[in-house]
């Protein structure tokens, strides 16, 4: 099918709030705030705002693997809630790591006492000949896009199933581990006591070809509200194109101008209009979706990627619906964290140094949002 040569754009949305009580998040997980989950061998990193010098809150975590690579791979981004630095570029940062399966059960398996390491291994001779990835072979070729949908809806599932047969085998030993990781904790915790906190959200996943098929009355209603909203603020017909087909509907699409001269930001809303919820879009080469009118230059103002020196592309970008997510844990009366769009470019050959345990830096560009309220 012709469907197959075409990127395949993923959506995020808000799928409940992560109740550290009753759920333990891991680099599994795809997140809104909360603290990052690092792969197990990766040293944790609390980047500061280039601006301010203040440390950065984490925003997203992201896990990603992709088709033709063996590692495990995320993405974290970071931005800076002082008033002062918000919507500015310097004031985000993003970090890829990435680990083999192999280097996390070696760090699982070297963190434990002797004895539960015995019996750790014994209780997992049955899995043997299980794919490193945990997932079905079925799923091997299903590419970048797949590995971040299908990570996210096994995660839940495959950390509980982990976890009973784990603690079967430590036995005595777990009292000794439980020590252990709650000093471990403490320790974070005097590191980490100046990063502020978002409140902590699950992240689903769906494909933006299926919206039209998933969306109820309700979110199609909301979405027709959101566009009639925004024709009689910004003087912009977007309602009479959603009819039209062919070569006269997109001329008169590329016509329509807002009101303050924008037909990016028109277009930016049409793209949005049938899902206005979403949090995230994820298309690994794709295009991304600009807010406003992009420097001419884009591809410059993108710098090459710090490690390989290679060109970076474009995998993800966060949208405005998140915005009024981003809420502060230690009941701040600090404005929220303000964007339009954060879009994040990686390196093209997905560059990494084999048993490296430091993230690398990738690059982001952040629009600002000239009508934040109609996403609220």
């Amino acid at each position: 099918m012709a469907y197959s040569t075409i990127e395949t754009t993923l959506i995020g949305l808000c799928d409940g709030e992560i109740d550290s009580k009753k759920y333990k998040s891991s680099y599994l997980t795809n997140k809104i705030g909360g603290e990052a989950d690092f792969l197990p061998v990766i040293l944790r990193q609390y980047p500061r705002c280039n601006l301010c010098g203040a440390p950065l809150a984490h925003v997203v975590q992201v896990y990603c693997p992709l088709d033709v690579s063996p590692y495990h791979r995320n993405l974290h981004l970071f931005a800076c809630p002082a008033v002062e630095c918000s919507g500015r570029a310097e004031s985000w940062a993003v970090l890829r790591s990435q680990c083999l399966e192999a280097e996390v059960t070696s760090a699982r398996t070297s963190s434990l006492p002797a004895s539960a390491q015995e019996a750790l291994l014994a209780a997992s001779d049955w899995c043997d000949a299980a794919d490193d990835w945990g997932m079905e072979e079925e799923e091997e070729d299903e590419g970048c896009d797949e590995g971040w949908r299908k990570g996210m809806k096994t995660e839940r599932q495959a950390q509980d199933k982990a976890a009973a047969p784990q603690k079967e085998a430590e036995g005595p030993a777990a009292s000794e581990m439980d020590v252990s990781s709650q000093l471990q904790e403490l320790h974070l915790a005097a590191t980490q006591q100046d990063v502020p906190l978002f409140r902590s959200f699950f992240i689903s996943v769906v494909e933006e070809s299926d919206l039209g098929m998933e969306e109820d009355d309700g979110d199609l209603e909301h979405a027709q509200k959101l566009l009639r909203e925004y024709e009689r603020r910004e003087g912009v017909l977007v309602g009479e194109l959603e009819g039209g087909e062919g070569g006269s509907g997109e001329e008169k699409y590329e016509k329509t101008r807002a009101r303050h001269g924008d037909a990016i930001f028109s277009r930016f809303m049409k793209k949005i209009s049938l899902c206005p919820k979403q949090i995230l879009r994820y298309c690994r080469g794709g295009k991304p979706v600009f807010l406003s009118e992009p420097p001419s230059d884009v591809a410059q103002v993108v710098s090459a990627c710090g490690s390989c020196g290679g060109p970076r592309t474009f995998e993800l970008q966060l949208m405005p619906a998140l915005v009024s997510l981003l809420l502060r844990t230690d009941s701040s009366a600090e404005a929220e964290l303000e964007f339009g769009t954060v879009l994040v470019y990686t390196c093209r050959k997905n560059c990494w140094t084999a048993g490296s345990n430091s993230p690398l830096e990738e690059f982001c560009f952040v629009q600002t949002d000239p009508d934040q309220q109609l996403f609220k």
